[in-house]
């Protein structure tokens, strides 16, 4: 288990420049043994060991190790199988799908994965996606979360083919529901949820579905008149079915509710099963790919789609996930946000799609990130340190470099010379431009690190200087960075002490700022932003303001 973990830890901290994530050496452990999952609470233990050891070498340590398994990792870079190949779609095959989100609370990164198994299932044959709001509980219903839905998707880079409410086909709801009761597959009941309940338990029908077809279709118009809960539209099934979802489930109740798009003009209104099973027949979905925890209900929803003549929906399920330690659940949320708990939808430690923007997670490290999780019923080891890896593969390669002291101390380093810093904002890139620092002998640097000096131990102020410590003093050494790695000490972030440092605040994870200054370039920046305060980590700036500005923390 050592080996294989050391391995992967190398591996990934050398991708990274140094710095290994525990959740991505995990799965690769796990990619390669499988039955190291029984280990779990094990594997976790010793992984998080090797990677703080591993960690603590210098990148040039961690390479020299790395070499070591050079043979392990050859002939194994093997060609990715497309993850929608377990369908067998044919070339020109008629391909349509559908994301069905409920307008009542904010998306999260777990919907974001049906969302985009549903979407990049379409594209990637030639076929048709379609969005389609969940939106038939009027109490469920919310005016402002179909904005905000579409407004993150739109974000995350969907571009549905049509945009659908399953609201809006009420009418063909109750036609098929009434073909269905003269056609003898439904009725009427009006048994309290009590003896339906039972009934249910123990695999028997109530008095209600023996009535006569004509008893039903009286009944049926009487439900248009009928109280909340006094009636409802049952489909029949069998109650003595394995399947407990084909045991007379409810098709249409009443809901005396107003609803935001419709007002009071309905209150008869389908069930989830009824409704997905008529939408997806109405708008000829092909293919579903949605969590197993609906999997029992795709006997009921293909045995309807067959008594009302739609061409079945092929469904496919995967396993739910979302990070580990992250609150997904919207009545959670909801109560933590009242509670003054969470600063709101957006609080940055959840994986809501408004926070992960805030934080600075881009769309397209979200996309690689879920795509890569597959589509599996396999329960999987998710963390944090999974969907940063991804963002920070994009954020390295394109976001500029600033120089970021929190809880500064000003010091003075004797004899050290006038000289202009010039530093590359981007470490490889000269496109992108430069910035210069003046300086002399007077720096901000932080407490911390200043505490951390030892004497005879050459330190440098990073793309600067070099200084030693000695007694209470720091004294100038030389600039050259080859001196400082014959005797090194520690490397340091700092700034010059001068009048246009730029005071900034960082809002992190867990909800502390972080105050400091920055230096004057990032004066320049945009809100939206997300730049890298060197030795810092990847930060968003979320608002400009007079005396300040604000960011939010995205990962290190």
């Amino acid at each position: 288990m050592k080996e294989i973990i050391l391995k992967y830890a190398l591996q990934n901290a050398v991708k990274f420049n140094d710095k290994a994530g525990m959740g991505a050496v995990i799965g690769k452990v796990l990619s390669e043994d499988p039955k190291l999952k029984k280990q779990i609470g094990k594997l976790k233990s010793e992984t998080k060991k090797v990677v703080d050891n591993v960690n603590s070498l210098t990148l040039e340590e961690q390479k020299k190790e790395l070499e070591k398994f050079s043979d392990s990792f050859k002939d194994k870079e093997v060609k990715k199988k497309d993850i929608f190949s377990m369908f067998g779609i044919k070339e020109n095959e008629n391909v349509v799908t559908a994301f069905p989100p409920e307008p009542s609370k904010y998306p999260h990164i777990g919907h974001a994965k049906s969302l985009f198994l549903n979407y990049e299932l379409a594209k990637r044959n030639n076929g048709k996606f379609i969005l389609r709001f969940e939106d038939t509980n009027p109490k469920l219903a919310s005016r402002e979360f179909y904005k905000i839905h579409l407004e993150n998707y739109e974000w995350l880079g969907i571009k549905p083919d049509k945009v659908d409410y399953a609201s809006d086909y009420m009418e063909d709801f109750y036609e098929l529901a009434e073909k269905m009761v003269k056609e003898g597959f439904a009725y009427l009941c009006t048994c309290s949820p009590e003896e339906i309940k039972k009934g249910r338990f123990e695999g028997k029908e109530c008095n209600c579905r023996i009535l006569l077809e004509e008893d039903h279709l009286k009944r049926y118009e009487e439900l248009f008149k009928a109280a909340e809960g006094k009636m409802v539209l049952r489909l029949k099934g069998y109650m003595e079915h394995e399947n407990t979802t084909m045991r007379d489930p409810a098709l249409l109740r009443v809901i005396k509710h107003e609803h935001v798009r419709h007002g009071k003009k309905y209150h008869v209104w389908p069930t989830y099963d009824f409704e997905n099973s008529v939408m997806d027949g109405i708008e000829g979905i092909t293919h579903r790919l949605r969590t197993k925890e609906f999997e029992l209900r795709n006997e009921l929803q293909n045995y309807i789609q067959n008594i009302l003549k739609f061409k079945q929906t092929k469904i496919y399920e995967f396993a739910r996930f979302n990070l580990e330690g992250v609150e997904s659940s919207g009545r959670v949320i909801r109560e933590l946000i009242q509670k003054k708990k969470l600063i709101g939808w957006d609080d940055p430690s959840l994986t809501t799609i408004v926070a992960l923007k805030r934080r600075g997670f881009l769309a397209e490290a979200i996309k690689n990130f879920i795509l890569s999780t597959g589509i599996t019923k396999a329960e999987s080891v998710l963390t944090w340190d999974d969907l940063i890896a991804h963002n920070k593969r994009i954020l390295d390669a394109h976001s500029n470099r600033y120089f970021f002291v929190n809880d500064i101390k000003e010091v003075k380093i004797e004899k050290a010379p006038e000289q202009t810093v010039k530093l590359k904002l981007h470490p490889e890139s000269e496109e992108k431009g430069f910035r210069e620092f003046k300086v002399k002998d007077r720096f901000y640097i932080e407490k911390e690190d200043f505490k951390k000096f030892k004497e005879h131990k050459i330190n440098r102020l990073m793309d600067c200087l070099n200084f030693k410590k000695k007694g209470n003093n720091l004294v100038f050494d030389s600039l050259e960075h080859e001196k400082f790695k014959k005797n090194p000490g520690l490397i340091i972030h700092w700034l010059p002490k001068e009048k246009d440092l730029v005071k900034a605040e960082v809002l992190m994870p867990d909800k502390k700022l972080v105050n400091g200054v920055a230096e004057p370039m990032v004066h320049k920046l945009k809100e939206n932003d997300v730049i890298q305060f060197s030795r810092f980590g990847f930060c968003r700036l979320d608002k400009k303001e007079k005396s300040k500005l604000r960011f939010w923390f995205a990962h290190r």
